[in-house]
């Protein structure tokens, strides 16, 4: 159902999209209204919550037409060899289980709740990402702690992280107490050493697998590392309920649990008893059936995702000033993986850098006109400002070429805006080292969605070399 991101010239194939959606999300949308199930719990919250562990937890990877091809909820493997079933290991990840809830910061702001963060704590934070990674942490009256990326992946520098955390401890007298690492644009970090440092020196992680539904490393799905994972089906995401999130827990235990704050934390009395302060944070049964019907074609959604990646990889390849960021479908050392390990990214955006000395057309008017509205799909209401400028912005050709993209009725957007320069966090501590900047700069987001065909791609990528000079 994703049908709002990112290109114009894909508008037309809206209607081929809902017809998809009255197919398979229809019906289970339709057995709500039948059995009054309008609500935020009900069978499809249930059984989507049981879909989304077998996908998580219990699957391999069913995108790259091998034989672990699954049926689309995952209960019925096409092999029953085991050693193939589970060839990394579901043993140690079966206890994990899942709750469906209202957005993806929903769920970070429950499993913050559920490590205890509280007023005058410290979390650790990756810079270079979406602010709904940070903003609960400040829900909770702590104090986000900003971690710059490695170059790699663009996620968080494991290296600078347990720098970090050793500065800390010897300012603070405490350690931090979570850990939240994200998985930028669906690429996997550098898991296995963030890992180390966790454990080194005891803190909990959290994995926001926000944009990373279907991202591998190692074979294990991204989310299912640390003692948390946040997932998000937000309406621009690998699959959708229009809005909704998801927390992968560690146990049901710690599900239940959830669910309490999940549910305005109410107590087992014949009437409303609160002793905690609790959440309207549950995911409604209609979203809920609109996410049933959206994992069955969740595997041919990252399948198309990481095909629209592999053609402007090569597309790319040929062009001098302009470097993709990945490499097609799977991505594995040297280039963009920590050594000896596997990189599998549902590339759920496919991005570009832009060298600064390359020359697009139209650099001259950059930034001459402010922006009045939201600019590349971006979501939600904007407050204009009527400036031109901020203290830190892409670099001239980068907005340029977007310029010139919008005209040509494809729409892009810069990448993230790395958090450590907002200035929302101004006075947040923060520990830098020139990549999230640099990249923030030279980057650019490309159409990456189901909707987006081989001819598009074209199109987007003659658009591009039309306006270099």
């Amino acid at each position: 159902m994703e049908c709002n991101f990112m290109t114009d010239r894909m508008k037309e194939r809206i209607l081929l999209c809902l017809a998809h959606m009255s197919g398979n999300e229809m019906k289970y949308i339709q057995e709500a209204f039948d059995t009054n199930w309008v609500v935020p719990l009900g069978p499809n919250v249930n059984a989507f919550e049981q879909e989304l562990k077998n996908f998580v937890i219990s699957r391999p990877d069913c995108s790259d037409g091998s034989d672990y091809k699954c049926s689309p909820q995952g209960t019925e493997p096409r092999t029953s060899d085991p050693d193939k079933l589970w060839p990394n290991g579901f043993e140690r990840l079966k206890g994990k289980t899942v709750v469906a809830l209202c957005s993806g910061t929903a769920a970070v702001h429950l499993a913050l709740i559920e490590l205890g963060v509280k007023a005058g704590d410290e979390v650790m934070c990756q810079s270079f990402t979406f602010c709904a990674s940070s903003h609960p942490v400040t829900y909770q009256g702590a104090t986000p702690v900003f971690v710059d990326s490695e170059p790699d992946t663009w996620n968080m520098d494991p290296e600078l992280l347990d720098e970090a955390i050793r500065d800390r401890i010897a300012k603070t007298g405490r350690k931090p107490k979570a850990i939240i690492v994200v998985y930028l644009y669906g690429m996997p970090g550098k898991i296995a050493e963030i890992l180390k440092v966790a454990e080194k020196y005891d803190i909990p992680l959290i994995e926001d697998a926000a944009e990373g539904l279907g991202s591998r490393y190692d074979d294990q799905v991204c989310g299912t590392f640390g003692k948390f994972g946040v997932l998000s089906f937000n309406g621009n995401k690998i699959i959708t309920t229009s809005g909704g999130g998801a927390l992968i827990c560690p146990d049901q235990a710690t599900k239940d649990h959830v669910m309490y704050f999940a549910t305005q934390a109410r107590e087992a009395y014949p009437y409303y008893q609160h002793v905690d302060i609790g959440y309207n944070y549950r995911l409604s049964n209609i979203c809920a059936g609109i996410g049933r019907g959206q994992l069955t074609v969740l595997d041919e959604h990252i399948a198309h995702h990481r095909h629209v990646a592999k053609l402007y990889s090569e597309a790319f390849a040929k062009v001098d000033g302009i470097t993709f960021h990945g490499g097609g479908d799977t991505v594995v050392d040297p280039a963009h993986a920590p050594q000896g390990h596997k990189i599998t990214s549902n590339f759920w955006l496919s991005t570009i850098t832009l060298d600064p000395s390359l020359k697009v057309r139209g650099e001259e008017n950059a930034y001459k006109v402010a922006v009045k509205g939201a600019v590349g799909g971006a979501a939600g209401v904007v407050r204009a400002t009527g400036e031109l400028h901020t203290d830190l912005e892409p670099n001239n050709n980068v907005e340029a070429l977007r310029v010139a993209l919008d005209q040509a009725n494809v729409e892009s957007r810069p990448v993230w805006k790395p958090m450590h320069r907002q200035p929302v966090y101004h006075d947040a501590p923060a520990y830098v080292n020139g990549v999230s900047e640099s990249i923030f700069k030279k980057g650019l987001c490309l159409p990456s969605g189901p909707l987006v065909t081989d001819e598009d791609v074209d199109y987007i990528v003659s658009t591009i070399k039309e306006n270099l000079l």
